[in-house]
């Protein structure tokens, strides 16, 4: 199975794309725990964009690139979870 290095930073950028919206979402008064749900919502937008926006996206159906949106934009408030626990 070859691995398409594009496409994986395509996911990545996916994560630190929802990861910024979640900074910026805690500064205004919406309480933190709509945070992975936003994350997730905006990482699935930004997935199934991505498949039609990027050649070598990991994903070939618009099903396929709303998971793989999804599960980044959660991957982002779990990041953010893990710098918070080691900062205690």
């Amino acid at each position: 199975m070859e691995i398409n290095i594009m496409g994986i930073t395509g996911v990545a950028g996916i994560t630190v794309i929802c990861y910024l919206l979640a900074l910026c979402i805690k500064q205004t008064p919406l309480a933190n725990k709509w945070l992975p749900t936003l994350c997730g919502l905006a990482g699935g937008l930004l997935g199934v964009a991505g498949m039609h926006i990027m050649p070598e996206f990991p994903a070939g159906d618009a099903i396929t690139a709303l998971a793989v949106g999804i599960v980044s934009g959660l991957a982002a408030t779990g990041a953010d979870q893990i710098a918070k626990q080691l900062h205690q």
